[in-house]
């Protein structure tokens, strides 16, 4: 039940950011000075022409009644033009893009699915070698395991992400022919060649994150190795492997469950860089070319979306905060 409760006060709250973000979102990209039904009118395009764009597509009213009608298509649908001619845009209604001509959650949910791979593996690769190395590195300070993460986690945190990419390839694809160097096979049609794409953008990722989570989790557990109730662990006769994995370690991950659940919601809004070096179609080359086409529903909806995402994320966190440390959700609940 406490956990129920906690869910439910989080679930409020999330709306309400859902809510300020929408709001904000398409006032940002609505009121730029620049008009789509005018890049969709086509040549030439006459006064009645843009006149009947505008209409079709919903924007021949005031802008706080196209951002109702936009919450309201999230809801239930929507429907763009009149009786002749109507598209359709079933709930929940992102927008829809007529340059693409296809909904935005059509858009979304096509390339969610390569992103989502993308993050998920290189997620739980970065957070099993980071905290790992950063352990390792408390408990052996000093010695040679220590100096060599710690530098290893320096040029980790120093090199661009485009730059890791394109020596992966050059190194792994191109000079030692090891692994694909891009494309991308949905697990559904080949779960060998789905696993196999994604080998190396997986590895570039994990090792640059997996630098930061070294260092913080190197730092959260010398600081925790120093506490007292560690030193009364080790006087009662426990193992030095209980003391760390069991008494330190639990302590150590709070930290480190936040700062993984920022870079994991970011990650799944989009991983523009790793999408673009590796030629993967995701969420990120989808809000690119809606960037350069001036496609503002589907710019508001992948934006909407990747909030929502890092959002969700936060409240995933809160809850696995409950499970590491009960003294936390007490305290949030009062």
């Amino acid at each position: 039940m406490r956990i129920l409760r906690i869910a439910a006060g989080r679930l409020a709250s999330t709306l309400l950011v859902l809510l300020a973000v929408s709001m904000l979102t398409f006032a940002v990209f609505y009121l730029l000075p620049t008009d789509p039904a005018q890049l969709s009118c086509g040549r030439p395009c006459t006064p009645e022409r843009l006149a009947d764009a505008r209409a079709f597509m919903g924007y021949d009213v005031p802008v706080w009644q196209q951002y109702l009608d936009f919450l309201s298509g999230i809801v239930v649908g929507r429907e763009f033009g009149s009786a002749g001619a109507v598209v359709r845009c079933a709930a929940p209604c992102f927008g829809y893009s007529f340059q693409l001509d296809a909904p935005v959650t059509e858009l979304i949910a096509e390339r969610a699915g390569v992103t989502f791979s993308i993050a998920i593996g290189a997620a739980v690769l970065w957070l099993i070698i980071g905290v790992g190395a950063g352990v390792v590195s408390a408990v052996r300070r000093g010695e040679a395991a220590d100096r060599a993460a710690m530098t290893l986690s320096v040029a980790g945190v120093s090199a661009p992400t485009y730059l890791a990419g394109l020596l992966g390839i050059f190194l792994f694809g191109f000079t030692l022919d090891m692994v694909p160097v891009g494309g991308y096979v949905p697990l559904a049609e080949d779960p060998v060649q789905w696993l196999w794409h994604l080998v190396l953008p997986w590895t570039v990722l994990a090792l640059l994150s997996a630098a930061v989570y070294a260092r913080l989790t190197r730092g959260q557990m010398l600081e925790a190795l120093g506490e007292d109730y560690i030193r009364t662990a080790r006087a009662k006769g426990l193992s030095e492997r209980r003391v760390v994995l069991r008494h330190a370690l639990r302590n150590v991950l709070v930290p480190v469950v936040t700062v993984f659940g920022l870079d994991l919601g970011g990650l799944l809004g989009g991983a523009v860089i790793t999408e673009r070096v590796f030629s993967m179609q995701g969420l990120g080359a989808l809000l690119i070319d809606a960037v350069g086409n001036v496609d503002l529903p589907l710019l508001v909806g992948v934006t909407l979306f990747s909030a929502f995402l890092i959002i969700a994320a936060n409240v995933a966190v809160d809850l696995v905060y409950s499970a590491l440390d009960p003294r936390i959700s007490t305290e949030t609940g009062q």
